[in-house]
């Protein structure tokens, strides 16, 4: 039976008929005849070493992403054939992360952890997520899922989105000159394109008050770093970021130390909850395929 199918799973169930090879991502790229190849599954979050396999398959027809943004992907697909993305698998993995670092960054949970580890006992209040304005710009399914949970802590959440959707209570990207002057946290989920990058800038962190908290868990482009490294080591702005430009953050870049700074290294969409949901899609997409069906999420 010739192998229709690249996947970086072994423990999925395939329609009859359709056989597959293992490629995770790790190890070699496979070798031999991939002549027969139409549908291949990127292994997440391996790098760009499985794209090149892209120029090896001539007859390949889906290539299927797990990740949500393919911006960097689409100029690596060959003419014709169609790219999914992972629309919807890390909904949960990147809201639940998000709350984390904006809790983290709200009740100073570094501090704590630091006095742990010298068994010091210095108490303080702290501030809090309850009734803080949160601006969450970016409002796709992830910001929705995020919005879900900032509403359970009863914070008081605008929307921000690329264009306003009046009916839907979404402001546009143009407003946030009069938005970012009230805003106590402002949440970035955004795709990297030509009107994201550097949607950030000084100007725009000027804007925001004194002890703002500006979160990342979109592309690390969306910001000025040189601008945030400035607000943030001179102590007038916080920030909880999972992304950062670039990526990996240098060693020894001030960001790392910065007053009121959290860094996570790009993981909030890769937590347990995620493969599980992974591979039901690609099941899904296997039978779609096998069926002669249009795939889901496909990027346009």
């Amino acid at each position: 039976m010739t192998e229709r199918a690249i996947l970086p799973w072994s423990d999925l169930a395939l329609p009859e008929g359709l056989s597959a090879r293992l490629y995770d991502g790790t190890g070699p790229l496979p070798d031999g005849d991939l002549g027969d190849v139409e549908f291949y599954v990127l292994p997440y979050d391996s790098g760009a070493e499985p794209t090149k396999l892209l120029d090896r398959l001539p007859s390949l027809k889906l290539v299927q992403s797990l990740s949500a943004g393919v911006e960097k992907l689409l100029p690596l697909v060959p003419a014709g054939v169609k790219l999914a993305n992972g629309r919807g698998l890390h909904d949960l993995s990147v809201a639940e992360h998000a709350l984390a670092l904006i809790h983290a960054a709200q009740r100073d949970l570094p501090r704590w952890f630091a006095q742990q580890a010298t068994g010091s006992w210095e108490r303080e209040h702290t501030r809090s997520l309850a009734d803080s304005r949160v601006l969450l710009v970016g409002y796709g399914s992830i910001g929705q899922a995020i919005e879900r949970q900032l509403l359970a802590a009863e914070a008081v959440v605008t929307r921000v989105a690329s264009r306003a959707r009046p009916a839907e209570a979404v402001h546009g990207v143009g407003e946030l000159a009069e938005l970012l002057p009230s805003a106590d946290i402002v949440v970035l989920i955004l795709p990297e394109t030509p009107a994201t990058m550097g949607l950030l800038g000084a100007a725009e962190l000027a804007a925001l008050p004194d002890g703002a908290l500006v979160v990342n868990v979109g592309r690390g482009s969306a910001i000025d770093t040189a601008a945030l490294t400035a607000e943030t080591v001179a102590g007038r702005l916080r920030a909880a970021l999972d992304v950062v430009e670039p990526e990996p953050l240098p060693a020894g870049h001030p960001l790392w130390t910065a007053p009121g700074v959290v860094i996570t290294p790009h993981i909030a969409g890769g937590s347990a909850s995620f493969y599980p949901r992974a591979k039901r899609l690609v099941t899904e997409q296997l039978r779609r395929y096998v069926a002669g069906e249009e795939p889901l999420n496909v990027v346009t």
